[in-house]
């Protein structure tokens, strides 16, 4: 499938690396040499090398995933990528001063993440509504392990459904103990 590229963003190839530019940023992947990839009339597009010595089911697997990954730095710099996550418990608080974030999760400390000067932070707090964070990159990559980190400091459980949550995720619910049978 051909990557079309919009307008304002620009690719160049050297050496197998492959540089994409754009109005949200400048991201950079290499690219193995037994992947060709060409640029035809504002698309991309990706083969593979009949020739490299890299067995034919490593090539099918990588002309997918350098596919998948261009096509993730095209979308990111041209649009951005954005996660939000809520904090579900009784007491559970986040704040952010600019990219230094603090969380306030039920233990005896707070927890606080500084975040790369790719990521943009920022944090709701309303009354009667769990507190939310909303994180965007143009780096998909990035923005996943970091929201991996997060989620990690407070995994949601099935008995209360307490955690850090994604916006929208639904928690399968355990009952407990029951009661035993007379």
């Amino acid at each position: 499938m051909p990557i079309a590229i919009p307008a304002g963003v620009s690719i160049e190839q050297k050496d197998g690396i492959v540089k994409v530019k754009g109005p949200k940023g400048e991201l950079s992947q290499k690219i193995d040499s037994s992947i060709i990839m060409k640029m035809e009339d504002g698309h991309i597009t990706f083969e593979i090398d009949e020739n490299s010595p890299v067995n034919i089911k490593q090539k099918q697997a990588f002309h997918g995933l350098y596919r998948s990954l261009v096509n993730n730095m095209v979308v990111g710099v041209s649009q951005g990528f954005k996660k939000e996550m809520e904090l579900v418990g009784v007491g559970y608080r986040v704040s952010n001063q600019g990219n230094l974030i603090e969380f306030a999760l039920g233990y005896t400390h707070p927890i606080f993440i500084q975040l790369p000067p790719e990521v943009k932070v920022e944090t709701k707090s309303e009354r009667n509504q769990n507190p939310q964070l909303i994180l965007e990159s143009c780096d998909k990559q990035l923005l996943g392990l970091i929201c991996a980190k997060i989620r990690s400091f407070r995994m949601p459980e099935p008995y209360k459904g307490k955690g850090i949550l994604f916006k929208g995720e639904v928690i399968r619910r355990k009952s407990g103990k029951s009661a035993a049978a007379k």
